[in-house]
């Protein structure tokens, strides 16, 4: 087990959109049938976070800047990919900021095939109907302690 402080955790940016009626946006992953989970991407060099997010958005799900508005920023949510599998063959996992951002749109405004196609299809929910077992055991603690940090939901 490599221990944790040896391990480089590359830059993350994820979105948690919320329209006015609370509901949150979830998508699921187009290799993974039952995978459902927030937009995020890597942060490039050169970017912060806030850029990355709305690159990561555009690319991911085809969703305009302008149909945006940050309402919270939280950093510091950290994993580590299973097995020591390693990604671009140097980050052992990722460090993540989530942003909630309050999306102003409609569904006609995204467009999944926007660059290359991540994800199958995508839901509104309320927060306390996220499940977790959609989500890979080694992400779990995130999601949990970010449905915690910004809904104050308590996932078991």
């Amino acid at each position: 087990m490599i221990p944790s402080e040896a391990i480089v955790y590359r830059p993350n940016a994820a979105a948690i959109l919320q329209r006015a009626d609370g509901t949150i946006f979830v998508a699921e992953r187009i290799n993974i049938q039952g995978a459902w989970q927030f937009p995020q991407g890597g942060i490039d060099e050169g970017e912060d976070a806030e850029t990355a997010l709305f690159r990561e958005l555009a690319e991911e799900i085809g969703v305009k800047r302008e149909l945006l508005e940050i309402v919270q920023r939280r950093e510091g949510y950290r994993y580590t990919f299973p097995k020591g599998r390693l990604k671009y063959g140097f980050y052992g996992g990722q460090e993540q900021t989530y942003f909630l951002c309050r999306f102003i749109g409609e569904d006609k405004d995204f467009n999944l095939d926007a660059t290359h196609r991540e994800f199958a299809r995508f839901k509104w929910i309320k927060p306390s109907e996220f499940q977790m077992d959609w989500v890979p055991k080694f992400k779990r603690h995130v999601y949990r302690q970010v449905m915690l940090d910004f809904f104050g939901i308590e996932f078991t």
